[in-house]
């Protein structure tokens, strides 16, 4: 019998060891199924009791082995003691807006005058700029604080500096080997830094800095002196999860504690937009990692990429019922005309990489490309080709692109890389995505210094194999052993969902389906199984699953589906393997 993936994936089964397995089932109480799940992530046993229940304590730094922390609480210290004006200086994306609001609660609280500016997508473009920061000192500010951006915004700063604005930036994207003239710089990227916290994204970056804030106004007296209480952190976990989640960082370590005690403060509900906007989503169950990165983030996102770039930070700082419903509504419907943009785009840009497919990078820009959705559609077609793409919207003589990689090419440093060989106007970002901005007639250039930079990269070799955690027979699916797949939650970037095969299913019935997805009910003798493949509609995933009249295997993750009140078990199909 000979077995035909339609995606043209090979399946491999993960290898574990038996003597860890029965060590893990003995130790923890397991039974024989979680403790193979824990054996396929290739843990330490020393590792297990952190990696089952993550404590921030256990995690968490001192804030003063970051490079130029102390000089940030000092400057910081200054202008709270003094009373000055603060502007809080974000980004658009759900990283931004939800450090941009954490800050901002800390501000509050201390009762220091400050407001946020979001910079807008089309118009101002990523990060501080000359313009954006003369409009911030015109309202008299004394100090910016850059979150999630500023690492290569050297001309914006010079700018304030002269001006005699102090600027601290708390940022995670890759520096150059030149650093840009602010009073601080915090960032576990930056080029001079030990790298040992590389995957910490903005918000989790600051909530260590306001520990080390917290700490710093207590030995001054501050608190007492101003009969203020400490702020409690730890209650804004909420946010710190969301930023960690949406940003797609790697779930280790601390970032694995922000989001394990993150999702239980959620669970809580105080943060009023965030339950409103859990509520207007119609999600009746204790949120995940899933809900948070497929259902809510994308609707924040929404806001900074097709609307208007403040409706994130807005929604999660407001203590007004209407306001969170009218933002939550607003960004539901902007989320829906972004998911009509991007397929049209999608579609479009898939034709024209086919054509081009012989290229070791996917390199594409277009007139009309909607500048807001370039980051989704590199996302889209990286996965699509398996290749790092490199997606471009031309305004005028210059392009504004996106980028997002593979494993093994490290895009926020080869961005870096062409912008010091002066190849692009502004760039910078992370090993898996990044943004820049350049000239067109440089476009050549680039693409192909890209290139060279990719061949020179020490890569991994594209994996065509879908590697599976365990077999099971469909009888055996069912919420018992969901809840053995939760005790490993939360996933995510660097802790994936375990992925299962079932053998020798065939579909009883294919159900009715919107936004290009294929819904089916698969049979095995008398068990049942819903399995839905997203995006699958008219490919040759859904096709088959639609028209294919034989006996086939399918993989893919299980989850619990609950809808209208009604909720059911379903595989989220990665592949089906044809019998015959």
């Amino acid at each position: 019998m000979s077995n035909h993936s339609v995606l043209g994936k090979e399946w491999v089964e993960k290898k574990y060891n038996k003597n860890q397995l029965e060590l893990i089932s003995k130790n923890y109480n397991l039974d024989f199924l979680t403790s193979k799940l824990i054996c396929n992530k290739d843990l330490n046993l020393d590792q297990l009791d952190f990696f089952l229940s993550p404590r921030i304590k256990h995690y968490l730094p001192n804030p003063l082995n970051f490079k130029d922390c102390d000089k940030a609480l000092e400057v910081v210290f200054k202008h709270i003691k003094n009373k000055s004006k603060i502007c809080i200086f974000g980004d658009y994306d759900v990283d931004g807006a939800t450090s941009s609001s954490l800050l901002s609660f800390y501000l509050k609280h201390l009762n220091i005058d400050h407001f946020v500016f979001i910079p807008d997508r089309q118009k101002d473009g990523y990060g501080p700029s000359i313009e954006t920061f003369e409009n911030i000192i015109k309202k008299k500010v004394d100090l910016i604080i850059a979150l999630d951006c500023g690492t290569t915004s050297f001309e914006a700063i010079d700018l304030a500096l002269k001006k005699k604005v102090d600027v601290v930036i708390i940022d995670h994207h890759k520096s150059q080997e030149i650093l840009p003239k602010a009073n601080a710089l915090i960032n576990p990227n930056r080029f001079d830094e030990s790298g040992d916290y590389y995957y910490l994204c903005a918000v989790g970056l600051l909530f260590v800095f306001l520990v080390g804030l917290n700490k710093f106004l207590r030995d001054k007296n501050y608190f007492k002196d101003n009969n203020l209480n400490e702020l409690d952190l730890l209650n804004y976990l909420d946010l710190v999860m969301m930023g960690t989640v949406c940003d797609v960082v790697p779930l280790i370590d601390l970032n694995r504690a922000f989001v394990y005690q993150g999702l239980k403060v959620a669970a809580k509900r105080k943060n009023l937009g965030l339950k409103t906007l859990v509520d207007h989503s119609r999600i009746r169950k204790k949120i995940s990692t899933y809900e948070v990165g497929y259902i809510l983030g994308p609707k924040i996102n929404a806001g900074g990429r097709i609307g208007k770039s403040e409706l994130g930070y807005n929604l999660l700082t407001t203590n007004d019922a209407e306001t969170a419903y009218l933002i939550s509504s607003e960004l539901d419907s902007l989320n829906l005309k972004r998911k009509d943009l991007e397929k049209k785009i999608l579609d479009e840009a898939i034709n024209i990489a086919e054509k081009n497919n012989d290229q070791p990078i996917i390199f594409l820009y277009k007139n009309d490309w909607h500048e807001g959705l370039i980051g989704i559609i590199a996302s889209r077609l990286k996965d699509h080709f398996n290749k790092p793409a490199f997606i471009m919207s031309k305004k005028g003589e210059d392009l504004k692109g996106s980028a997002r990689s593979i494993f093994g090419f490290d895009v926020g440093l080869a961005i870096t890389k062409c912008k010091q060989l002066d190849l692009i106007n502004k760039g910078g970002g992370h090993p898996m995505a990044g943004g820049f901005s350049l000239k067109i007639d440089f476009q050549d250039k680039f693409k192909n210094e890209l290139i060279k930079i990719y061949n020179k990269s020490v890569k991994t070799e594209n994996d065509n194999s879908l590697y599976i955690d365990s077999y099971l027979e469909l009888s055996a699916i069912n919420h018992e052993l969901l809840e053995k797949i939760n005790h490993l939650e939360p996933f995510g970037s660097a802790n994936r969902e375990p992925v299962f095969a079932i053998e020798n299913l065939k579909v009883s019935k294919v159900l009715e389906t919107d936004n290009n997805h294929v819904k089916v009910i698969m049979q095995k003798d008398s068990s049942y199984l819903n399995g839905i493949a997203f995006n699958s509609k008219n490919k040759d995933l859904g096709n088959y699953l639609m028209n294919y009249k034989k006996n086939f295997s399918a993989a893919g993750k299980i989850k619990l589906n609950e809808w209208n009140g009604r909720s059911n078990i379903e595989l989220i199909i990665d592949d089906i393997q044809l019998l015959g």
